[in-house]
């Protein structure tokens, strides 16, 4: 795997594990801000699918302006302000806003994302490097369920969520550092 690959692969891991540390506990954290099984299902809703409908265009809009790492770094930038956005969710429509805000970061990052993964893997090793970057999403993301539940039961939801901020945090400075090192040549 190269480098770049490599340091993709890592910020990846701890975007992951941000957003993991919440997904089991996403309608027990909706009840306590008033709202039901409608709202956490509106919400979910709003979210993907603002997501899945500007994953669409950004796909496109990526590839003319051929610009990987910028976007990638506004998509995470993005994630981590709808992350930092929990924190200040009082009722439903903050939600609403924040899922919002997460689906167009995660929508902007992504295509540039995979685009920025796949040009730098091992062109004999393409399936396996995938494979090891799927797997490690998928492994964090267990491993992310698993601490957020003890974080949010020992210490409750802020805490939990400012956890969840100070990773997408280092993700973020991790992506951000590859618009530095671009010309840098590593082995």
């Amino acid at each position: 795997m190269k480098w770049k690959a490599k340091y993709i692969l890592i910020a990846s891991v701890f975007y992951n594990l941000a957003a993991g540390l919440f997904g089991p506990l996403y309608a027990i954290f909706v009840e306590n801000i008033g709202g039901n099984i409608l709202t956490a299902g509106w919400a979910w809703a709003l979210y993907t699918i603002t997501m899945g409908v500007t994953l669409y265009f950004m796909g496109k809009l990526e590839d003319k302006v051929k610009k990987d790492e910028i976007f990638v770094v506004l998509g995470f930038g993005l994630i981590s302000l709808g992350m930092l956005g929990y924190l200040f969710i009082e009722q439903p429509m903050h939600l609403f806003i924040v899922q919002a805000l997460l689906g167009f970061g995660w929508a902007f990052g992504t295509p540039a994302f995979d685009s920025l993964y796949s040009k730098n893997l091992d062109k004999k090793k393409v399936a396996s490097e995938w494979g090891a970057y799927e797997s490690s999403v998928r492994i964090v993301e267990g491993i992310a369920a698993f601490l957020g539940a003890i974080i949010a039961s020992a210490f409750g939801f802020r805490a939990l969520f400012t956890v969840m901020f100070i990773l997408s945090l280092i993700a973020l400075f991790i992506i951000f550092n590859l618009l530095n090192l671009k010309k840098v040549k590593l082995p």
